[in-house]
């Protein structure tokens, strides 16, 4: 379990802060070729009552009484609505310690937004956002990346979602494997679009980090090229120009990225002040890495 209090832009545009409860829990039954967050589960399904009690020791950790903050992410590294993951008598339980949160959001592959996914979202006093990974919408690189999901499986389940008052939240990837790498901003910045126009509030650019096995293959075989900071500075810049909905760059890690040692703080900082801004900044100047962006 793990526990972060951000500032963060919200679906409306204000700036808030936010807690995020990494829980600890079983296996995602999807096996996505970009992922990594396998190290962060459990082989066996998750026991009941481990999540509650995670939730219950993050919400007394005296970060979080301090910041006070009114929204919450739930991150099981998973997917909220499966049984092994999440046991259905724990929804109820989790739901009542959540009665203090005006904006909950959980994450969930596409094809599993279903009833448990509504009746939670009725159960809880805030309102619920369903965070979903549409990766990409390139044609040939989305059914390779082993997401079991087409983009007809994310039009339905964000459809669902908005249909019942439930708030969408996508995830985009942001040097897509099988995506060409010199195509790959361009393809973040579609994708992203996309994710809007199918009615998601807030689209979060996610670089693929890497070393999780297979990404290591896949750069052997030419199919991959690690994003580097630069890249992810693009995708969010392009996106951002879009002028709409919330766009915000995934900084989690970001200092694994590749790029220049000399401006790396000073572009994650930019990076992250544009998130929360929505608005693009003028571009860091490094005389190390001979370049101006």
């Amino acid at each position: 379990m793990g526990v972060l209090v951000e500032e963060e832009r919200g679906p409306g545009g204000e700036v808030e802060p936010v807690l995020t409860v990494f829980l600890a829990g079983s296996e995602c039954p999807f096996t996505c070729a970009f992922c990594d967050l396998w190290r962060y589960t459990i082989d066996q399904p998750t026991p009941p009552g481990a999540l509650p009690t995670q939730l219950r020791l993050a919400l007394a950790d005296e970060s979080v009484r301090r910041a006070n903050p009114r929204r919450i992410k739930l991150y099981n590294a998973s997917n909220f609505f499966e049984p092994r993951a999440v046991p259905p008598a724990d929804l109820l339980v989790l739901a009542d310690l959540l009665g203090p949160f005006a904006g909950v959001t959980v994450e969930s592959h596409p094809r599993l937004v279903g009833d448990a996914c509504f009746e939670f979202a009725a159960r809880i006093p805030g309102r619920l956002e369903v965070a979903m990974g549409l990766e990409t919408i390139h044609p040939e690189a989305l059914p390779r990346l082993n997401k079991q999901a087409s983009l007809a499986d994310f039009s339905a389940a964000a459809g669902a979602l908005r249909r019942a008052g439930i708030g969408v939240r996508a995830f985009v990837l942001v040097g897509t494997p099988f995506v060409p790498s010199e195509d790959g901003v361009a393809w973040a910045v579609r994708s992203a679009a996309w994710a809007l126009e199918q009615g998601a509030s807030v689209v979060a650019l996610i670089p693929v980090r890497g070393d999780n096995g297979e990404l290591e293959r896949l750069a052997e075989a030419g199919d991959f090229t690690p994003p580097t900071l630069r890249v992810l500075e693009a995708a969010l810049e392009g996106a951002l120009r879009l002028g709409q909905g919330v766009v915000v760059a995934d900084l989690w890690d970001a200092l694994r990225l590749p790029g220049c040692a000399a401006c790396r703080t000073s572009r994650i900082e930019r990076l992250a002040r544009m998130s929360r801004s929505g608005r693009v900044e003028t571009s860091v100047s490094c005389g190390a890495c001979a370049a101006t962006r």
